[in-house]
């Protein structure tokens, strides 16, 4: 699975995310470009499962040294390596052992359902909380220190995803 061709942002206001985790699992895959297929990183040792299938922005590189990480809600879990046209519409604004490390949130654009969500307001509190509070368990139970700054709207996601695509043309 080569992604060096796949562009992060394929338009305006929509991103090309690839599952590493599906939602519900305690598996945590990650993306190995060197083998060129998903990798079984580890395996989260609590009780907490990924919320939102969950993955990251191919041809970036955030503040932490890897791709933009991004979750896209869905209705049922896709798989590791799925390709997903989605819309972002926000930002989990997170710290993770001193270091920057932003999660967009995305809706599917296949999913007539979520056509007309564009803002982190139209997504409950108590869901976005759960979302904050998995990443402060798994981590935390990791001894990693974490930082949750909090939910940004829509409007952060252009910036950030463009500092990351910059970061990797930068790269090389």
């Amino acid at each position: 699975m080569d992604l060096s061709c796949l562009s992060p942002s394929p338009s305006s206001g929509l991103v090309n995310l690839v599952v590493e985790i599906p939602a519900g699992s305690r598996n945590k895959y990650e993306y190995s470009a060197e083998a060129g297929v998903m990798a079984l990183d580890r395996v989260l040792h609590s009780s907490v499962r990924y919320p939102f299938d969950y993955g990251f922005i191919p041809n970036t590189l955030a503040e932490d040294g890897a791709p933009l990480d991004a979750m896209v809600i869905m209705e049922e879990p896709t798989f590791a390596g799925c390709l997903i046209k989605a819309r972002p519409i926000g930002v989990l604004d997170m710290h993770d052992s001193g270091a920057y490390d932003g999660k967009l949130l995305c809706v599917p654009v296949a999913d007539p359902r979520q056509q007309s969500i564009s803002s982190i307001r139209q997504i409950a509190p108590n869901q976005l909380e759960e979302v904050a509070e998995f990443f402060r368990t798994y981590k935390s139970l990791e001894g990693r220190v974490v930082v949750i700054g909090g939910w940004r709207d829509s409007d952060a996601v252009a910036p950030l995803l463009s500092e990351c695509i910059k970061a990797t043309l930068t790269k090389y």
